[in-house]
């Protein structure tokens, strides 16, 4: 059975998270994706977080399904290799200031002229135009400008902001999508390549919902609420009596008049304000109080039960511990088994989705620095002596 983007080859040029991972997305699914490294500095991810063994668990994952390759883009010899490479390639991704592919002579109009179908997603924290786009910046800087730190924590507390890359993960995940987007043109509609100017700020905006419109129509800035949500109630965390916690959702009004039925208070459901989410959400007080009453008498096994018999929206709150251990995740495989060559078997979240006739795989794990970089360049026609040449100026490793 064949992968369905076997045949696709893909560059990943980029760092520090969103275009690697949207890489590995990619590769997940059977693209052709070669990594290329600083000679030196290799990619940062080799030593960010936890190591085992010296073995950089990150890069052991953001690495998977990529061939690496190291080469100098910024020296000239750097980049007369990687225009050779560029001839034949489907997708490069790339995450640099904007300005640097140009600077080193790399630029879309060079790229095209060599390559008309090569599809170019830059990624970058705002975009390749306007007055910030030369600014440094990450993930975490998106996280605070797009409005997300702003909502995020206690109304009496400071703005929050998010223990992993969250903005890099919503980019990554929209640049796969742009880039499956103008493949489909390109290859479904007779297209060309094309850029693909990504501002991981702007995905932000979008998962934020409304937010945007509201202000627009109604001039409301959203304030910072906590576990609740400004749409509906209750909704919220609750512990048990067991010390455990167990987070509460109604967005459906069913859904809403069943757990107040089950937590004993039904005659809330008949009151005006009860009809609407918006309602709710302004009566939060009174229903959080029904819910950690009820909720904190009873343990979390008779707490999900019993919601679960209501046909009432529940879940645990878990750590990674948890998650390992829950059953429903043991029967999906969410957290899969690869094998490592120095780890041996290690878990790690599978592929983003399933397909029922091309499903992805994890063909391997993240290769050490410059592993593959002889047999790209032969197949590119350097030949060892020209490999040996590049290797001594520091072109490659």
């Amino acid at each position: 059975m064949h992968s369905p983007l076997e045949g696709v080859r893909v560059v990943d040029a980029s760092t520090l998270f969103a275009g690697p991972l949207a890489a590995t997305v990619l590769g997940d699914y059977g693209a052709d994706v070669t990594k290329i490294e600083h000679p030196v500095k290799g990619d940062p991810a080799r030593g960010h977080g936890p190591a085992k063994d010296g073995v950089p668990l990150w890069w052991t994952m953001l690495g998977r399904n990529k061939r690496t390759v190291t080469l100098d883009l910024g020296a000239a010899k750097g980049a007369e290799v990687a225009r050779n490479l560029f001839k034949d390639v489907d997708v490069l991704i790339e995450n640099f200031r904007p300005g640097t592919l140009e600077r080193w002579g790399l630029g879309p109009d060079v790229l095209h002229e060599i390559n008309p179908k090569l599809i170019i997603a830059r990624v970058t924290t705002y975009g390749q135009f306007g007055p910030y786009s030369h600014r440094p910046g990450f993930g975490t800087l998106a996280e605070a400008m797009s409005g997300f730190a702003a909502i995020t924590g206690e109304p009496d507390g400071p703005p929050t902001l998010p223990p992993f890359g969250l903005a890099d993960g919503i980019a990554a995940l929209t640049t796969a999508q742009a880039i499956m987007t103008a493949l489909y043109h390109r290859d479904a509609r007779g297209g060309t390549g094309q850029v693909i100017d990504l501002a991981i700020v702007e995905p932000m905006l979008t998962v934020l919902g409304m937010q945007a419109m509201v202000y627009d129509q109604l001039g409301q800035v959203q304030q910072r609420t906590g576990n609740r949500s400004v749409n509906n109630a209750p909704r919220n965390t609750y512990r048990t009596v067991d010390g455990r916690w167990v987070a509460v959702s109604t967005s459906a009004q069913a859904i809403a008049e069943r757990v107040m039925r089950l937590v004993g208070r039904p005659e809330l459901i008949d009151e005006p304000w009860f009809a609407t989410g918006v309602g709710r959400a302004a009566h939060a007080d009174v229903l959080d109080e029904a819910l950690s009453g009820w909720i904190g008498a009873r343990d979390l096994a008779t707490v999900t039960e019993a919601f679960e018999r209501a046909q009432a929206a529940i879940a645990p709150v878990y750590d990674i511990a948890d998650v390992f251990a829950d059953p429903q995740f043991i029967a999906r495989d969410s957290v899969t088994t690869a094998h490592d060559p120095t780890l041996g078997p290690v878990r790690m979240p599978g592929p983003l989705y399933r397909l029922s006739r091309t499903p992805g795989s994890i063909r391997w794990t993240g290769r050490p620095r410059g592993a593959d970089t002889d047999d790209v360049l032969a197949g590119l026609g350097y030949d060892e002596e020209e490999r040996a040449k590049l290797r001594a100026e520091g072109v490659i490793q």
